[in-house]
């Protein structure tokens, strides 16, 4: 490993983070790690990125509101780490929600796809509790295969992973592996989920808040080729650790014979709906990522 000491340390703190959250009960360790973040945003490198994020996207804020955002961001962060030792305790209802509980909307939808359709695609975004919308598919009896963004360090992204498996078919790292892991599959029929709303560098540009924005379009590519039906998943955090989980309607598409023609406008529908999910809670979005570089 290029760094082990550091990689070591940041392990064994996470670690012991990890079993302080656990013992708590779920809201009270939802709550503390909302302080915590809260307290290490405060460092101004921090506040910077997500600060220039938020004069791109939704320049009609004023300092005030986007100072108020970006504290909401860190303390929804500070949460989501704090409630995964307790995932799997979390319940569904199909009412209001209480603390540890997560109110699903549309699950028959869900169920309908997963039951009729052989191999279909989920996709949602840095909302929330993302870590909650593959637990919703496991609860539902419906997993699905899971891809998700490696951590810098290579302990605790093989720690997390271990995780993630424990509650999806499998948990596909991005980049060639994940490649061959979602075409196989696609091809035994499961689902797969994913969260499309970072940058990747050698994606295409896509409007994203009005600006260009490079995107994966794995996405729209997979549909397209093979025919697969597209189903958002919205995670929206209501009141401390209670959420509610939304399935909505597939995506329509159709080819025209322009197929890059065709990617574009379908990434595009995602990104706009991404976008509206967003607007309505912005400060439950990841904020700190460089989603436009300079």
């Amino acid at each position: 490993m290029k760094h082990p000491i550091r990689y070591r340390a940041e392990y064994w703190l996470a670690r012991l983070l990890w079993t302080l959250f656990a013992a708590l009960p779920v809201a009270t360790a939802s709550n503390f790690g909302a302080g915590l973040a809260v307290m290490l945003g405060r460092l101004p490198p921090l506040r910077r990125r997500a600060d220039r994020n938020l004069r791109l996207a939704m320049p009609e804020l004023d300092q005030h509101k986007r100072a108020a955002i970006i504290s909401g961001v860190w303390q929804n962060l500070g949460r989501t780490l704090a409630e995964l030792p307790h995932l799997e305790n979390f319940t569904l209802t199909e009412g209001a929600p209480g603390q540890g509980e997560i109110q699903v909307v549309g699950a028959e939808k869900f169920i309908e796809q997963q039951d009729q359709v052989r191999g279909c695609l989920f996709f949602g975004g840095h909302l929330a509790n993302w870590e909650l919308m593959y637990l919703v598919a496991a609860k539902l009896d419906r997993p699905v295969h899971v891809v998700y963004r490696a951590a810098n360090n290579p302990l605790i992204d093989g720690w997390l992973s271990q995780v993630r498996k424990g509650v999806s078919l499998s948990a596909l790292a991005k980049g060639r592996t994940a490649a061959r892991g979602i075409l196989t599959a696609l091809k035994q029929g499961d689902a797969v989920g994913m969260l499309v709303d970072q940058k990747m560098n050698d994606g295409i540009a896509v409007p994203f808040f009005g600006r260009p924005a490079m995107t994966a379009p794995a996405l729209a590519e997979l549909a397209l080729r093979q025919d697969l039906a597209i189903t958002p998943m919205r995670c929206e955090r209501l009141a401390g650790a209670a959420f509610r989980v939304t399935f909505l309607d597939p995506l329509s598409h159709s080819e025209t014979g322009d197929h890059a023609a065709d990617v574009m406008a379908l990434m595009s529908l995602v990104n706009n709906m991404l976008e509206d999910w967003i607007r309505a809670r912005p400060e439950q979005w990841l904020w700190l990522h460089n989603r436009w570089p300079s």
